[in-house]
């Protein structure tokens, strides 16, 4: 399993060029818990439009670059069509709180795994419960399942997601 946040600022390389087309600078994530793509840096800091690239255009990947397909696979999307990314953003994933349906803080989101090997689904959000916290206890990870639900402002499980959460890998 890969933890986004370590996939951040990786190299993109097309593999008919061998030319850098930039580095990751944030993944796009759907409802449905899986990995849309991701964007590279961008040229403009106030652009309306982001170059993307979708996860079905990755030949491979590894610790020190992502391969994909062509240029063609880089696209220009606008950046109000993106609903969720994983670090910036208004509806980013990271830090946002972990509730249970009962009202239980479970803590807030640090990193997401996936399995790329697998496809594109997101198998667990990791979770911190504050500096102090991860540091005596550890950081915990909560394996999705379709109960668990993108919020306007938090992530919401079912409740006892608490009895479900795992040591970090």
């Amino acid at each position: 399993m890969l933890k986004i946040q370590s996939m951040i600022g990786l190299a993109v390389f097309d593999v008919e060029d061998g030319k850098q087309l930039g580095k990751i600078h944030d993944f796009i994530v759907h409802e449905d818990w899986s990995v849309y793509g991701f964007e590279l840096e961008g040229k403009g800091l106030f652009s309306l439009q982001v170059r993307t690239v979708k996860w079905e255009d990755v030949v491979s990947f590894g610790s020190d670059a992502i391969m994909i397909r062509n240029q063609q696979a880089v696209r220009q999307t606008a950046a109000d069509d993106i609903k969720h990314t994983f670090l910036i953003g208004n509806r980013k994933l990271k830090e946002l709180p972990v509730l249970t349906s009962d009202g239980a803080m479970l803590g807030y989101v640090s990193d997401v795994y996936f399995n790329p090997e697998l496809g594109k689904s997101i198998t667990g959000i990791e979770i911190s419960d504050g500096f102090i916290s991860d540091l005596i206890g550890g950081r915990k990870w909560l394996p999705i399942s379709d109960q668990i639900a993108f919020g306007e402002s938090a992530i919401m499980t079912p409740v006892a997601s608490d009895q479900r959460l795992k040591e970090c890998l």
